[in-house]
């Protein structure tokens, strides 16, 4: 029997995230739109860092086609998160890579992207991307909120629940506004929030509130202190029984 030299097929390979554009240069619309987007993306990375899974990111490009890639179609949504997939940084989400299209995304409108985001990218989120949910939010006119969930390859409207959330079935959580300021800004904001409203907080409230959670401890562990002195104690006996140390009893002596 002869032997025949077997060659690979010539297979076209679809361009990879480090082949593909990730950056088109412009900026977001304004700086309330960059704080919004930011203030989603803060507040759900803490809540996927108890996961073993999951993607959050923003501005940031979704390819789902040759087609696209071809036509330089680049835009991505200034909101999207994924579950069921490894974490890590991407430059840009490359669907046929991932296996796995976004489960949430969210744009923010403006007047020069409202009508576009409203219809064609509605669209594209409904027919070809298939992303389960859909929300949009104009950071100018609060009361231009709207969701959508996929049934039947159709989006339909979301109906908000009792505590006026509009419900994110895939995270299990809802989206709710919030009038505060935020990094020098008095608005309402668009924030998650568990279904019991309760919101979930970014890495620097958190931290925030570690700081607070310490300084009540601390202050609580001074008043002990102080109380064991006027029992008689002496300042060695106060520290030894708290932790604090001879200094820090001596100079609630002093007051």
């Amino acid at each position: 029997m002869s032997e025949t030299a077997l060659t690979a097929p010539d297979v076209s390979l679809p361009p990879t995230q480090a082949e593909l554009p990730y950056d088109d240069g412009e900026p977001m619309e304004s700086q309330r739109h960059k704080l919004q987007m930011d203030l989603l993306i803060d507040a759900l990375t803490p809540w996927l860092e108890q996961r073993e899974d999951g993607y959050v990111g923003g501005n940031m490009f979704i390819y789902h086609s040759i087609a696209q890639v071809r036509n330089k179609d680049f835009k991505g949504p200034d909101f999207f998160a994924v579950l069921g997939v490894p974490k890590g940084e991407r430059r840009s989400w490359v669907i046929w890579e991932e296996e796995k299209a976004p489960d949430v995304i969210i744009e923010l409108l403006s007047d020069s992207t409202a009508a576009v985001d409203k219809n064609q990218k509605k669209l594209i989120y409904q027919n070809q991307i298939r992303v389960p949910e859909y929300f949009w939010f104009d950071p100018f006119n609060p009361d231009d909120w709207a969701g959508f969930f996929l049934s039947s390859g159709v989006y339909q409207p979301l109906v908000a629940n009792e505590r006026d959330q509009l419900v994110s079935k895939s995270l299990g959580l809802g989206l709710q506004l919030w009038y505060r300021n935020y990094k020098g800004i008095e608005t309402t904001w668009l924030r998650w929030a568990t279904l019991e409203g309760e919101l979930l907080p970014t890495s620097e409230e958190i931290a925030q509130q570690e700081r607070q959670r310490a300084e009540q401890a601390e202050s609580r562990l001074l008043q002990t202190a102080r109380n064991l002195l006027q029992t008689g104690m002496t300042a060695e006996q106060v520290a030894n029984l708290t932790g604090l140390s001879i200094s820090q009893i001596e100079q609630l002596t002093n007051f």
